[in-house]
């Protein structure tokens, strides 16, 4: 009983040491580490271990056993040595029991795999500790469980090895073979993309073959369009060659008609105007100066006349134009033969009226017939007052403006076929030729000379019939057999919307649109009749025509007569209608004061300044009307009174003080307080050019510079 209760205070004492602390692991094995690898300490005994030994000592010397268990050599003494040469001293003292190791675990187990490198783990790892006491059979049997439990241990991490390493070759192979077929695979994927490449290049190549073959036969078969389209092109030219001979006979076979007729033209005016001088020299003294003016102008008919034949004695026909002159002046003769016979029958017969009357006035008294002088006086005044005012155009003139609406009228049902046709190919081409027509006009600019005469040079081909490039296309108005005449009448249209629009908003564009109009005219006098006709339609104010309404007419149609647009909306507004006229009369004194400078056939314009002068006088003839005729005459006083000065000189100054001096109350008498604007800026106008004696060029005259531009 004493002896175990020693033995439990000697297990207390181990447990209470620093060895007795030591964490058991029962994974070391299979980590391969050593049990005290983490151990450093020195191993020593409590100070009642002496007694304890010594005491077990006396009792059982027959149970000690050695410090190297596993070398089965037991020392009965305090020292041992360990298999490995190291020695383990135990040292008893009074107070103290030190067991001091010459290496440490780990260094031990290191040293014994150095020196038995073929021994198995559990062999090289024993471990070495050196016996300190006797110890209990149940501790030793512990201490055998224990070794035996590590031995089966290393055993199993052995065989777990073993296995573990077998998987890892087999997985290895299996690795391997699977790296190997997927090799394989991808040395037939590289195969398989160069047959691919291959063949895609062949079948690229392929391709290209047949487009090159196909390019070949396009170009051929474009070749052979071409031989086809020169050879069309080439019979087109002869037709045309053919065609202009044909219009060359027919125009030398016409001009010798149209010389005959002048011939007998002139020589009827001049038999009408032998006799007016025996009607002349017939009258009395009264009316000698009245019918003087006939005779005065019957003599500038006949130099109109003259005029005309002294062309054609240089070689040349006369014109279309020409012979509208010559029968003009016929037909004016005529009709003044017929008025100064009929004036000459009224003298007659007032004059006897007036002998009547003498004789009856001679029995009345004296102061009755002072009463009847002072009448008569202050009837003569008036009548000079308001002598040359009318409410309408002179009879020749509205003559002459319903001829030129008849000839728009008669050219506009003739292109009726084709203005209004529903066959594809024809509106096509009536929007080609109407596309050839208006757009070169919409391109006149005051940019350049050399533009304008580009654009000249294109409108003369197209008029003339020839072929001309429009949007990339080749167009003539060859091609339908009411070409030319719609032709005409969309450019003689186009120039006046032209002057209704561009000239309205921009005074400055009347002069190069003016003298592109002028040279046009100048080669085709149809185009003349046309503008004329299209500008007396929409400003009938250029004729210069005052419309009166006539009975059973509607207001609107009244309304479009005087020029102002209608439409769904209604009238348009009067400071509208006012730039629109402006733009056509500034556009119309352009066109009277130009010549197309590259013209060298043609001599003085067409339609000159001689028009303006006939304008303006009749402007001056026919009573006001509020707000249209203040803007008119200022319109086109400044646009064409220079050049009216420089021809009319002395004449004019005696227009314009007229203007100023009569006409200008008129129009203020008619003018209401709200439109006196126009009024305002015409009265200014006359002010400035009679107190400086002169009127300066208008603003955008084209100059001699521009035209080298």
């Amino acid at each position: 009983m004493t002896s175990e209760s020693l033995r439990w205070e000697t297990l207390q004492a181990l447990k209470n040491s620093p060895k007795g602390k030591i964490t058991f692991n029962p994974y070391w094995s299979s980590r391969g580490e050593d049990i005290l690898s983490r151990y450093q300490d020195s191993f020593s005994l409590s100070p009642q271990s002496g007694v304890i030994l010594q005491h077990l000592i006396l009792q059982s010397p027959q149970k000690a056993v050695g410090l190297n268990s596993t070398s089965g050599q037991a020392s009965p003494g305090l020292t041992s040595t360990s298999s490995t040469g190291s020695s383990c001293d135990i040292t008893v003292k009074n107070s103290t029991v030190t067991v001091p190791l010459s290496k440490t675990e780990e260094e031990q187990t290191h040293d014994r795999n150095e020196q038995y490198p073929e021994k198995d783990v559990d062999e090289i790892t024993s471990f070495f500790s050196p016996t300190i006491s006797q110890l209990s059979p149940e501790a030793m049997a512990m201490a055998g469980q224990i070794a035996m439990f590590e031995e089966e241990q290393r055993k199993k991490a052995k065989m777990a090895f073993r296995v573990r390493q077998e998987l890892q070759e087999k997985l290895v192979m299996v690795v391997a073979s699977t790296e190997s077929e997927q090799l394989k695979r991808f040395e037939e994927l590289m195969e398989l993309k160069q047959r691919q490449e291959y063949q895609s290049m062949r079948d690229m190549m392929d391709k290209e073959t047949k487009e090159s073959i196909g390019r070949q036969e396009k170009l051929k078969e474009e070749q052979r369009h071409r031989m086809k389209i020169q050879n069309l092109r080439l019979r087109e030219v002869e037709q045309q060659r053919l065609r202009e001979a044909e219009l060359e006979r027919q125009r030398l076979v016409e001009g010798e008609e149209r010389l005959r007729n002048l011939n007998s033209i002139q020589e009827e005016i001049l038999q009408l105007n032998q006799l007016l001088e025996p009607l002349t020299q017939t009258q009395t003294t009264v009316l000698s100066a009245s019918l003087g003016t006939y005779s005065t102008r019957g003599n500038q008919l006949c130099s109109q006349v003259s005029e005309v034949v002294r062309k054609t004695a240089e070689g040349q026909y006369p014109s279309t134009e020409d012979m509208t002159v010559a029968e003009r002046a016929l037909h004016e003769m005529r009709t003044q033969i017929r008025l100064m016979q009929e004036e000459a029958a009224k003298a007659q017969e007032e004059e006897k009226k007036k002998e009547m009357a003498e004789s009856r006035r001679k029995v009345e008294d004296l102061k009755k017939q002072q009463e009847a002088k002072m009448k008569a006086e202050q009837a003569a005044k008036e009548r000079v007052h308001k002598e040359g005012l009318q409410n309408n155009a002179e009879d020749t003139t509205l003559k002459w403006y319903k001829e030129l609406q008849v000839s728009l009228t008669q050219c506009a049902q003739s292109i009726e076929q084709l203005s209004l046709s529903k066959d594809f190919q024809t509106k096509k081409f009536k929007l080609e030729l109407q596309k050839a027509a208006t757009i070169p006009i919409s391109q006149i600019s005051s940019n350049s000379g050399s533009q304008l005469r580009e654009i000249f040079e294109k409108l003369k081909k197209l008029l003339s019939g020839r072929v001309v490039v429009s949007a990339g296309k080749s167009i003539s108005t060859s091609h339908h057999p009411q070409g030319l005449d719609f032709v005409f009448y969309k450019v003689a249209e186009k120039f006046v919307k032209q002057g209704e629009e561009e000239v309205a908003s921009h005074h400055e564009a009347a002069f190069p649109i003016g003298v592109m109009a002028s040279g046009i005219w100048q080669m085709h006098p149809r185009f003349g009749d046309l503008l004329l006709g299209h500008l007396h339609k929409k400003c009938p104010y250029a004729v210069p025509h005052y419309p009166r309404m006539k009975d059973g007419t509607p207001v609107d149609e009244y309304q479009r007569i005087l020029g102002y647009r209608v439409d769904d909306s209604g009238v348009e507004g009067q400071d509208s209608f006012l730039k629109r006229m402006s733009g056509m009369i500034r556009l119309y004194a352009a066109i009277i004061q130009l010549k197309w400078p590259f013209d060298s056939k043609h001599g003085l314009p067409t339609h000159g300044l001689n028009h303006g002068w006939r304008w303006l006088a009749q402007m001056l003839n026919m009573e006001p009307i509020s707000d249209i005729t203040a803007t008119l005459l200022f319109d086109f006083l400044e646009v064409c009174g220079h050049c009216l000065l420089k021809s009319y000189q002395g004449q004019f100054w005696k227009v314009l003080l007229l203007l100023k001096e009569q006409y200008l109350p008129r129009i203020e008498a008619v003018t209401s307080s709200g439109q006196m604007g126009s009024v305002s800026r015409l009265k200014l106008f006359l002010e400035k050019v009679l107190q400086e004696q002169q009127i300066s060029p208008p603003k955008g005259e084209l100059t001699s510079i521009f035209w080298r531009s």
